[in-house]
């Protein structure tokens, strides 16, 4: 097997990482977010080592997720401004898409229906019609502020405060909007409780469509299957991880939050990083570790595989685990471009 390569990108931001997203086309065009209220767009496989920088999207307040559209020109970002922009990534403009009444957590983008999701602080989540933009977004009201956003072919999972998990069915078109306040009656298919004990960190969807796997701030993963028959739901399971023995405490672990979840797009493990500083790999079906990286220096904020499944992005800056009363990432926040090779990510089957 080929040594594995690695390298930190030139030019990362100034502050906290909020996501780092790979283009659906192109496997080394790289998205990132950040507090430091830029959006990045890098080239990670230019002529120069780490990268290059192709261009920065100044936005009026820290940026708190963004996701690529339709191609690999257009993207979506979130932020603290209250607003969903949409940014043409080649001509550098900006359009408000909408507009929440709190801080916009996370965006994502389905291909197959034209729509652009948002979640927001203000536990509403806005279903934009891209191919009508002038339309008021579908707004659904949340029982519980949202943590995470993910997305299949037919499906969106919300992860919410008060471990809940809401599960919709995609459909076209979307249910009608009330004509009065554009609120629409589009109900969860499945609610559920989160399997974890503890507040729900991230959540990813299978690239198959079967189920997601969910994250919590106390160092556990959860994988779970959409079927609702009793069968496939006897087989979800949790586990822990993101522990390191505690060196004043001899038999305890310090156990640290999972920030991040991203599955890979042919093989369907996953990969998790945690406040520990450490990415692991995981088998979901066979319930096995495939392998866990190098330390980095600072917590885990973010993950991405490239749409080939070829490359692993890695944001890393300083988490708040550490208790720190004058936060910045400034100078300390990396994003690392790890290579796979071919059997990397590839599960290892049951034992």
């Amino acid at each position: 097997m080929a040594p594995a390569i690695q390298f930190e990108l030139s030019n990362p931001p100034n502050d906290a990482v909020s996501s780092v997203q790979f283009a659906p086309n192109s496997p080394t065009r790289l998205l990132v977010s950040s507090w430091d209220k830029h959006v990045y767009l890098y080239e990670t496989h230019g002529e120069e080592a780490g990268g290059k920088l192709i261009e920065k999207y100044e936005h009026r307040a820290p940026v708190l997720d963004v996701c690529f559209g339709v191609d690999d020109n257009e993207a979506f970002s979130a932020g603290m401004d209250w607003q969903v922009k949409r940014i043409n990534l080649e001509t550098r403009e900006q359009i408000v898409l909408g507009a929440h009444g709190a801080p916009v957590k996370s965006v994502v983008y389905s291909k197959e229906h034209s729509l652009l999701i948002s979640a927001s602080w203000d536990c509403t989540l806005h279903f934009h019609d891209l191919r009508n933009p002038d339309k008021e977004p579908i707004k659904i009201a949340l029982p519980q502020k949202p943590h995470s956003l993910s997305i299949t072919p037919t499906k969106l999972v919300v992860a919410m405060s008060a471990r809940l998990l809401y599960i919709y069915e995609l459909q076209n078109p979307l249910l009608a909007p009330d004509a009065t306040n554009g609120s629409s009656g589009l109900k969860p298919w499945q609610q559920r409780e989160s399997s974890l004990k503890f507040m729900t960190r991230a959540v990813a969807c299978m690239p198959n469509d079967d189920g997601y796997a969910t994250s919590s701030i106390e160092g556990r993963v959860a994988v779970e299957w959409f079927d609702p028959s009793p069968d496939s739901q006897a087989r979800k399971y949790a586990f822990k991880c993101h522990r390191q023995p505690d060196p004043e405490n001899e038999g305890t672990d310090i156990v640290y939050p999972v920030n991040a979840l991203a599955f890979h797009p042919t093989f369907g493990t996953f990969a998790s990083g945690g406040g520990d500083g450490i990415v692991a790999l995981w088998d979901a079906v066979a319930k096995r570790r495939i392998r866990q990286y190098q330390k980095y220096p600072t917590s885990i904020a973010s993950l991405a595989f490239s749409s080939d499944g070829k490359y692993l992005a890695v944001g890393a800056c300083p988490g708040f685990e550490n208790g720190q009363e004058e936060y910045s990432g400034e100078g300390a926040t990396k994003v690392y471009i790890r290579e796979l090779s071919e059997t990397e990510a590839k599960g290892k089957g049951a034992k």
